[in-house]
């Protein structure tokens, strides 16, 4: 017999206070060891760590708290009653990270494969009503094979009872998942509950049906990185928000997004004194954007200049890229940036863009971070596959999250912004606080040659030189309709802003708005749509 199965002889011949110790230390002892020598190796030779590395890399030295290490399964049947480890597969508990709390579960793979059984379960449920009652974030390492299909319908309940403590958790602490193995099947739900999603490349995959059971049901074959890898949902699906090439750089990344997130709903995001002046200025923003609203740029180089110190956690990179959300700060305290990314797409809004928009509007809304929306925006992305896939549905999804959200909110248009995207992209008339624009702002139903082609449509087509009535009337449009000050003379916008005082202008705006106070309407809750 081991440890893992029964207690040892001489702990069971203690019969002293100093006996009694010593059991529990060589209990402790064994526990913290995992099963055996091999399964360890086994988890080493697939390039993994074992759940304790990872909770120790995740967490400040010698901050974990476990929360029952000496739980065992009590199933029978096929076997298990022979075999009760310690844990039951999963170490759950408490420690810090950068000294705030956090709470932290991770599945012990070298243990029925980290599946998840009626023990394993309940010590999860546990964790999970633990940090909404603390009011603190709560992180998944997860590397499990899914239900335990000894244990039947009770591992199955299992999941539903974690489902049900995820939505309850929404919005009110911070959920981070990060995949560091298998999860398929149901399993993979509980994650896209959550508000991010981590994964390494090679080592992890997300899928609902395995490639066996794909080429069954298709006749396709793919491998599992193919089908659920870490590029797939960081590039194709966007399940995942973040993906890297090795466990630590996950793991202390994920440390990095907890010191911009607030411990819950209740509280604000940390702000810490920076050495980079408020009051700097942005010079080099005058040669960054083009006046040319054809020409492209990189809204990554403008978000650079304009926050601290260059730094800021873009989410969702290499999905929907032509648009950018990310968390930096402004004078030491998070905001959530939302950026037309005119490299892509040339900035257009299309399906996926104004989901990922939306996401992260709900999620910095959810958690006290006040948004700062870029926009040069040319319009939504035009085409059947668009309309045939419910861009109507999709981007009024970014109208409402920004519409329901009730942090602060200022919008500054950079260059252009036209027909309903400018409406969506947090525009004063659908709540925003305070709206900008540079002297190179364009705001209108549509670009000037495409307006002036509907106006005067017969006039061109009656004129001898079609060629030179368009550009004159394209000429008389822009300087009726579409000068810099046109909406600023109307009070659409707040005010024209020199670029070089963007960050200046920013981190003044927000101070002033950081006192905001905004109810909803009493409600069970929206229906967002879908």
């Amino acid at each position: 017999m081991t440890i893992s199965q029964e207690v040892p002889a001489e702990a069971a011949e203690a019969t002293d206070a100093r006996g009694r110790v010593a059991e529990l230390h060589a209990i402790r002892e064994e526990v913290r060891r995992g099963p055996s020598e091999k399964a360890t190796q086994a988890q080493k030779a697939k390039g993994k760590l074992t759940a304790r590395e990872r909770i120790d890399l995740l967490l400040d030295p010698d901050s974990f708290r476990e929360v029952e290490p000496l739980r065992r399964h009590r199933a029978t049947g096929f076997g298990l009653e022979a075999k009760r480890p310690y844990t039951d597969g999963v170490i759950t508990g408490w420690g810090t990270v950068h000294g705030r709390t956090v709470f932290v579960y991770a599945h012990d793979f070298r243990i029925f494969g980290g599946a998840l059984g009626e023990a394993h379960a309940q010590k999860i449920h546990k964790i999970m009503d633990m940090a909404i009652a603390a009011g603190a974030p709560l992180v998944s390492l997860n590397d499990g094979a899914g239900a335990r299909i000894q244990e039947g319908v009770s591992a199955l309940a299992g999941y539903g009872g974690i489902f049900q403590r995820n939505t309850r958790a929404s919005g009110v602490i911070p959920q981070i998942s990060v995949m560091l193995g298998p999860c398929a099947g149901g399993a993979a739900y509980s994650p896209a509950l959550t508000d991010f999603v981590f994964m390494v490349r090679e080592t992890s995959q997300m899928f609902i049906t395995g490639p066996d059971v794909v080429q069954a049901v298709t006749g396709e074959e793919i491998t599992q990185n193919g089908l659920g890898g870490a590029d797939v949902h960081a590039e194709i699906s966007g399940v995942a928000h973040f993906a890297y090439d090795d466990e630590q750089t996950c793991l202390e990344e994920v440390r990095y997004l907890l010191s911009l997130m607030p411990q819950n709903n209740r509280e604000n995001p940390p702000a810490v004194a920076g050495n980079d002046p408020a009051e700097r200025r942005g010079d080099v923003l005058l040669d960054l954007v083009p006046a040319d609203p054809n020409r492209s740029y990189d809204m990554h180089k403008v978000i650079e200049e304009i926050v601290d110190d260059g730094e800021y956690l873009e989410i969702h990179e290499r999905w929907a890229t032509n648009i950018i959300v990310a968390l930096a700060r402004l004078d030491g305290h998070v905001v959530g940036i939302i950026a037309n990314q005119p490299a892509s797409l040339a900035g257009v809004l299309d399906i996926e863009a104004s989901e990922k928009a939306a996401r992260f509007v709900q999620m910095c809304d959810a958690f006290n971070i006040p948004l700062v929306t870029l926009l040069d925006v040319p319009g939504f992305l035009p085409g059947v596959s668009q309309e045939h896939g419910g861009i109507i549905r999709h981007g009024a999804k970014l109208l409402y999250a920004y519409c329901n959200a009730t942090v602060p909110r200022i919008s500054l248009i950079l260059r252009k912004a036209y027909g309903g995207a400018y409406i969506v992209m947090d525009s004063q008339s659908i709540g925003a606080d305070l709206t900008f624009a540079w002297p190179t702002n364009e705001i209108a139903v549509m670009g000037a040659e495409g307006a002036a082609n509907v106006i005067f449509r017969r006039q061109i087509a009656a004129a001898d030189d079609p060629d030179a009535t368009r550009a004159r009337v394209v000429k008389e449009y822009k300087a009726e309709l579409m000068h810099p000050y046109y909406a600023a003379e109307r009070g659409l916008i707040h005010d024209v802003i020199d670029p070089a005082e963007t960050r200046e202008v920013l981190i003044s705006s927000l101070a002033m708005l950081r006192t905001k106070h905004a109810d909803l309407p009493s409600r069970k809750h929206g229906n967002p749509p879908q």
